[in-house]
C-alpha cells in the first residue's frame, strides 16, 4: 500500500481522500464514490495539508469502518493498514474499482470526480449502471485460450518499457506480473485485456477489436467523382500496441504534407497537427467499449476532415460539457498498459492538448459527437493563417510573452525593464526566463553586467 508521505505529497484527488476524523457517514460516501469510479485510498486521521487530526486507536478505526460498510449497498471489499506517525496512528483504507454499482443506505449514488464525491442521477446514472451491470469485462477470461495464445516477444517488450518508465519498481516473475496487471487469471487463463494487449492473434477471439481505415475522395462517404467506393481501405489487426502504430502509419501516409523551410532546415508540415491525430486514435483504442462485439473502430478520412469513430458512448459521468476537465477510464487496464508502453504521456490531459494544438495551428477546435452507441472525434483541415499561433509563443510562459512583446515594440529590453514588467516575480526567475529565450534563439544578449540588454535575434 502507498506510504502516507507519498499520499500527502499528491494531495486530495480522483483516488485520494483525507478524513481527519473517522466519521462513518463520510467514510461511506468516499467508499461508494471510489468503488463506482477508479478505486482509491482514504487517509483516516489526517488533514489534506498533512497535519494529523484527532488521535486514532485501531479499534476505533475498525469500528468506524464497520459502521461505514453497513451504510453501503452492497458493501465492498476493503484493505486497510495503520502507520505510526510522531503524532499518532494513521489508517490507510483502500477500496478497488467495483464491478457492481454501489449506493448509500439513503439511496444516493456517488462517484469520485476530481477531489469530490458527486451525486449521480439521470442519464449519467443509467450509463454507469449499464457499464457496471456487465461486470469487469477486462478481467473476464477468454474462453478457449491458454497462455500459449500470448506473444512472448510482446510481453518482453512491454516489461522492458515498464521497467524504463518505473526503474525503481518491484521486479516480479513474468507470470506474477501478468496476473498483477490483470492479463491472466489466478488459474493462468488470459483475460480480455491480456488477449488485447499481448495476444498473438487477438482478433481470432475478439474480431471486433480490429480498426478499419477508409479514405474517401470527397466530403461524403463515396469515391472520387461521386462514384460508389473509396480510395483506400485497410483492416488493421494485432495486439493493441501494434494497432496504434499501424493505424498512425496509415493515417500519416494519407495526410497531405508540404515542405516548409525555416532558416537552414526543411520541415514537413502535416494536414493536421500530429499530436491531435495521435490522441484521437489512441483514445479510440483505449476507451472504446470492447463489449460491443458488432462494431470496430473506424477512421474515415475525407477531403475536409478526419473522423475517428469509437464504439460505445461516453462512460460513467463523462459528458460533452465536462470532457476536458473530467477523466474516467472504461478500460483502466488497457489504458495503463498503453501508458506503460509510452503511447500515453500524461493520463487525462490529452483532450486539452488536442484542442490547443488544433487551434494553435489555425484549425477549428475538434468537434465531439456523443451518441449512446458511439463517440466520434472530427478534426477539420480548414486553416485560417491569421489565427496560427507561432511556435515560439506556444512554448513560453506569460512573462516571456510580455518580454517578447516589449522587445518588438521597443527594440530592446534590459533586466531592469523586465523586472518593472513583472514586479511580482523574483529576479532569479526573470534571469532564467531571459536566458531561456536566448537559448531558444529568439533573443540575442548584448553587453555584460549592468550594461546587458536583449534584442531580437
Amino acid at each position: 500500500m502507498t506510504t502516507l508521505k507519498a499520499l500527502v505529497r499528491q494531495g486530495p484527488g480522483a483516488q485520494i481522500a483525507f478524513l481527519p476524523e473517522p466519521q462513518p457517514d463520510l467514510i461511506a460516501e468516499s467508499l461508494v464514490a471510489f468503488a463506482n469510479a477508479e478505486g482509491g485510498t482514504i487517509v483516516l486521521g489526517v488533514h489534506p495539508n498533512g497535519t494529523v487530526g484527532n488521535l486514532l486507536m485501531e479499534e476505533e478505526a475498525d469500528g468506524a469502518l464497520r459502521e461505514a460498510l453497513a451504510l453501503c449497498r452492497p458493501p465492498m471489499q476493503t484493505q486497510w493498514n495503520s502507520q505510526e506517525t510522531p503524532a499518532g496512528i494513521v489508517v490507510l483504507l483502500r477500496v478497488e474499482r467495483s464491478s457492481d454499482l454501489h449506493m448509500l443506505a439513503d439511496g444516493r449514488v456517488l462517484i469520485r470526480a476530481g477531489s469530490e464525491n458527486r451525486p449521480m442521477d439521470g442519464p449519467a446514472l443509467q450509463v454507469t449502471a449499464a457499464n457496471k451491470s456487465l461486470g469487469d469485462f477486462e478481467m473476464e477470461p477468454v474462453s478457449g485460450t491458454t497462455q500459449d495464445d500470448l506473444d512472448e516477444d510482446i510481453i518482453q517488450e512491454y516489461l522492458k518499457k515498464r521497467q524504463q518508465r518505473s526503474p525503481h519498481g518491484t521486479i516480479l516473475a513474468d507470470s506474477q506480473m501478468l496476473e498483477q496487471i490483470g492479463a491472466i487469471t489466478s488459474d493462468g487463463i488470459p483475460t480480455v485485456s491480456g488477449i488485447l494487449l499481448f495476444g498473438k492473434n487477438p482478433q481470432t477471439y475478439l474480431p471486433h477489436s480490429r480498426t478499419v481505415f477508409v479514405k474517401f475522395g470527397g466530403e461524403r462517404p463515396q469515391g472520387a467523382g461521386g462514384s460508389f467506393g473509396y480510395g483506400r481501405r485497410e483492416e488493421i489487426t494485432g495486439p493493441l500496441a501494434r494497432i496504434v502504430e499501424r493505424v498512425w502509419r496509415v493515417t500519416w501516409e494519407e495526410m497531405d504534407k508540404k515542405a516548409v523551410v525555416k532558416g537552414l532546415t526543411r520541415e514537413e508540415q502535416l494536414e493536421y497537427p500530429q499530436f491531435a491525430v495521435r490522441e484521437a486514435l489512441i483514445n479510440a483504442v483505449c476507451h472504446r467499449d470492447y463489449r460491443m462485439r458488432g462494431s470496430s473502430i473506424e477512421i474515415r478520412m475525407y477531403t475536409d476532415r478526419l473522423e475517428v469513430i469509437s464504439p460505445g458512448g461516453l462512460p460513467a459521468y463523462i459528458t460533452l460539457d465536462n470532457i476536458v476537465e473530467e477523466h474516467y477510464s472504461r478500460n483502466p487496464r488497457i489504458v495503463n498498459g498503453l501508458y506503460q508502453w509510452g503511447y500515453i504521456e500524461e493520463l487525462g490531459l490529452g483532450v486539452d492538448r488536442m484542442i490547443e494544438d488544433m487551434v494553435a495551428a489555425g484549425h477549428p477546435p475538434p468537434v465531439f459527437d456523443a451518441q449512446n452507441h458511439r463517440f466520434t472525434v472530427k478534426l477539420f483541415n480548414r486553416k485560417d493563417a491569421s489565427k496560427v499561433i507561432p511556435e515560439w509563443e506556444q512554448d513560453m510562459n506569460e512573462r516571456q510573452l510580455k518580454a517578447m512583446q516589449y522587445v518588438q515594440a521597443n527594440g530592446t529590453i534590459t533586466n531592469r525593464e523586465y523586472r518593472d514588467l513583472c514586479s511580482h516575480v523574483g529576479p532569479e526567475s526573470l534571469r532564467l526566463d531571459l536566458a531561456d529565450l536566448v537559448e531558444k534563439g529568439l533573443l540575442l544578449k548584448i553587453g555584460d553586467k549592468r550594461g546587458t540588454r536583449y534584442i531580437l535575434k
